[in-house]
């Protein structure tokens, strides 16, 4: 092998990477979102600055993908913040637990997503839609929501998914000291929101060392949202270097 073969290389193993190239499209992707208060302090020791936040709020997500390109039909599930950045709105990713390798090597190598190996599951049981994260056999999420209840506007859905979302991306040398510390922003493209749907929804949170999502604890429900779209994921672009600047 050459070593220009080596520099046209996308992803690791060098021979037989974890994942496809991009772009990567989702159709038919069902999200259950909880949105809830939760303590401020909590909060601020997690999003990272330049960062604003917005509300002590937090949205937990449930989502099921039953078709994405090169990543196949997978679960997630995990919690976003919302934040302001420059003056724009968008959302923080704090934490993400998946049950399919391939998009945690290619969510953590291309855009730095928080991914961690676990269980999630989006199921409807009769007139509720349940959500529930394991990790191994702990159970560490459970949501609950009515099924469909109230209608809501697409429009806004599709709105809020074309915010900018943000990430921290770290990859250590190979010594383990820092290499790569950026805050990245990517977006939600090509959204098409097939339908959405309110209804009421509990959330519970259980303490796990690895699994921490209870360190963000629940103290009010806001909100829950229901609903199904297509889009693709955007490729990223970095917004902040904290090794050029770490102030």
């Amino acid at each position: 092998m050459k070593a220009a073969d080596v520099r046209n290389a996308y992803a690791m193993p060098l021979t037989n990477p974890a994942y496809p190239p991009g772009p990567y499209r989702f159709i038919d992707r069902e999200y259950v979102i909880i949105s809830y208060r939760t303590d401020p302090d909590a909060l601020r020791a997690v999003v990272p600055e330049p960062l604003e936040i917005v509300d002590p709020v937090v949205k937990y997500e449930f989502i099921k993908m039953p078709d994405s390109t090169g990543f196949g039909d997978y679960t997630e599930s995990g919690q976003v913040i919302p934040v302001r950045f420059n003056g724009a709105e968008g959302v923080y990713v704090h934490a993400m637990y998946l049950d399919d390798d391939a998009p945690i090597a290619g969510g953590r190598e291309i855009w730095g997503f928080p991914k961690k190996l676990a269980f999630p599951k989006l199921v409807h049981e009769g007139e509720v839609i349940v959500g529930t994260l394991h990790y191994g056999s702990v159970l560490c999420a459970s949501a609950t929501m009515g099924y469909k209840h109230r209608a809501v506007d697409t429009a806004d859905v599709a709105r809020s998914l074309g915010k900018p979302n943000f990430l921290v991306k770290i990859i250590p040398h190979v010594d383990a000291s820092p290499r790569i510390c950026e805050l990245v922003r990517y977006h939600l493209e090509d959204a098409t929101v097939k339908g959405a749907w309110t209804g009421p929804a509990d959330l519970q949170l259980f303490r796990h060392v690895i699994a921490d999502v209870a360190r963000l604890p629940v103290l009010e429900i806001v909100s829950a949202v229901h609903f199904i779209a297509d889009l693709t994921l955007g490729m990223g672009d970095v917004v902040h270097d904290y090794m050029a600047d770490p102030a």
